[in-house]
């Protein structure tokens, strides 16, 4: 990804001046200074041979592809003692492609009350006595891409095939082959996120702009959510994937992850990337779509979240101000204790895992700090009297 940045350079974001921002251009410099000199690094040694190497440090931008492998590690680690004993389901929220250009206009809002609407639906219809009529927790993860980098708003929820009782004595477990009515979700969600749209724009919280100008008159916005009821929305549940074992190596896919991972990307050659896509259409076939490298560093661009916006929420009785009573409780009902041997989330360790000496297979630790003025390459000073 740095690559095909440098590639661009400057002149990708002269040509851009129209739409792109100051933070388009931080993740942009983030992830070309990424690994390199530019932002210092560390000397490691290795405890078996004594072989040394400099390793560069990381941008730790959350939109960097780079840096989401050791985040996700230490977020899994902090999650691990909160999996039960039970099976877990996954569910997926989609909103209406009608609705993909307003939310690019108000991210933050748009974003934020996806969350609320999917995960108010999932509470409400669990609760309900005809379905599951308990009280469930999950966690949420937004997603704003498919695989072709076009902007796809949804949010991934991952949750415990059970739930507490209503009055908290005992554990009610779904059926193994069912957990919700998707239809029932779907039309549940839609009632509530376009009942928050019009609160939104009750309350002139809504930016409109460029073709949607027209929307700010009350009768065109109230057309226009009509049309968001003419079909129903989209919300797609899998079946189980066993227990918390499962769960752990399941979630790793879904959290921590960008637009596109340098995996994925196949060849930068005559101003094209090629990249590798999955057609769900045709049975999941691995296809390989190429892209200008303006139109794909746009697509990319599209998905960098609002400044301090949280992607990942917990919901139900792992909210977080309800873990700290329910959880335990929840662990009691279902005959066993959380992993006291795991850090509390309050007190996220790093990783665990350490470099390997590309020599002998040994440890790397870090002996020296080194700042970038060290680690950079400077040009000889100019002699007396010459212009600087």
């Amino acid at each position: 990804m740095a690559d095909i940045v440098r590639y661009a350079g400057q002149g990708f974001i002269d040509r851009s001046r129209r739409w792109i921002n100051g933070q388009h251009e931080k993740v942009l410099t983030a992830i070309t200074r990424c690994r390199t000199a530019a932002l210092g690094g560390h000397r490691d040694r290795c405890s078996g041979c004594g072989h040394t190497a400099v390793s560069y440090n990381s941008c730790r931008n959350r939109h960097c592809p780079k840096c989401q492998g050791n985040a996700r590690i230490r977020w899994l680690e902090q999650r691990e003692r909160e999996l039960l004993p039970t099976r877990y389901v996954h569910a997926v929220f989609t909103l209406p492609r009608e609705l993909a250009p307003l939310a690019l206009q108000n991210k933050r809002l748009i974003y934020g009350l996806l969350f609320r609407a999917s995960a108010a639906t999932l509470l409400e219809v669990a609760r309900d006595p005809r379905h599951l009529g308990a009280e469930i927790g999950f966690f949420s993860v937004l997603h704003t891409w498919d695989q072709r980098l076009q902007h796809h708003p949804h949010v991934h929820c991952v949750i415990a095939a059970g739930g507490l009782a209503p009055d908290h004595s005992g554990w009610i477990s779904s059926r193994r082959s069912f957990f919700l009515p998707v239809k029932v979700l779907g039309r549940v969600f839609r009632g509530k996120f376009i009942a928050g749209l019009k609160t939104a724009f009750l309350d002139r919280k809504l930016e409109f702009h460029g073709p949607l100008a027209s929307l700010t008159e009350p009768r065109c916005f109230a057309a226009w959510l009509r049309v968001l009821f003419r079909h129903d929305w989209v919300v797609y549940s899998k079946q189980s994937f066993g227990g918390p074992e499962h769960a752990l190596r399941y979630l790793g896919a879904y959290t921590h992850r960008v637009g596109i991972a340098n995996s994925r990307l196949v060849a930068l050659a005559d101003g094209n990337v090629s990249f590798r896509w999955r057609d769900s259409a045709h049975g999941n076939k691995k296809r390989v779509m190429s892209l200008p490298v303006h139109e794909f560093l746009r697509r990319f661009l599209l998905h960098l979240l609002p400044p301090g916006f949280v992607r990942i929420r917990n919901f139900g009785f792992l909210a977080n101000r309800q873990r700290a009573t329910l959880l335990p409780l929840c662990f009691s009902l279902r005959g066993s204790r959380p992993d006291r041997s795991t850090p509390a989330p309050q007190q996220p360790t790093r990783s665990t895992v350490l470099p390997k000496c590309p020599l002998c297979g040994g440890t790397m630790y870090v002996t020296e700090r080194l700042s970038s003025a060290q680690l950079l390459v400077r040009p000889p000073p100019l002699p007396d009297g010459s212009a600087a």
